[in-house]
């Protein structure tokens, strides 16, 4: 590995590093992180401005197990949860988990690549209940099952929609508006 790290934009618009490895040996936390599950990976994000941030890439099968053992290693403030569609990758969704630990003052963020042919993983509600609003909105917008949800419903759309409209291959839709002074709709 080179000390040089690829940069990466920031939603700030700063400037950050990515960089892969495995969990450093002298972190045990991380340590504890990968022996729940052994084929995850382990990135080290360094924003412009801000503290660094553990990135971990989990597998579905192992992610409620990796969850759990970010929950036991005191990383007990779930942030945020999304789903993410990469129209043309595989796997083609992933969804992004971010935990926080307040003791530690240290951030998680746990990413699992999900198959377009098989959009099933997991709930980590069971886990942090906080995350339950999150996967039904990914679930709505992209078709993302998270199985052992309590109540995997619509959450923003109507029940009776068709389709998931965050998916990169929705067709983009149009509603006719009549203007003020406009002869038609346009």
């Amino acid at each position: 590995m080179t000390d040089e790290a690829p940069a990466l934009e920031t939603a700030d618009g700063g400037v950050g590093k990515v960089r892969p490895g495995s969990p450093p040996p002298a972190d045990p936390v991380l340590s504890t992180l990968h022996a729940a599950a052994p084929a995850s990976r382990f990135e080290r994000f360094e924003p412009g401005n801000g503290p660094a941030q553990d990135v971990v890439i989990v597998d579905r099968a192992g992610y409620h197990d990796l969850v759990s053992a970010a929950h036991s290693e005191r990383f007990d403030t779930f942030a945020d949860l999304c789903g993410v569609d990469y129209l043309g990758r595989k796997p083609r969704f992933e969804v992004v988990l971010n935990v926080v630990s307040h003791p530690m003052r240290r951030r998680l963020r746990i990413r699992v690549g999900i198959p377009g042919d098989d959009p099933t993983v997991a709930t980590v509600s069971d886990v942090y209940p906080g995350a339950n609003f999150f996967e039904r909105e990914a679930y709505d917008l992209f078709g993302i099952v998270f199985e052992g949800h309590p109540d995997l419903t619509r959450i923003l759309m109507p029940d009776d929609w068709e389709g998931h409209p965050l998916r990169k291959d929705y067709a983009v839709g149009s509603v006719p508006v009549q203007f003020k002074g406009a002869p038609h709709a346009s």
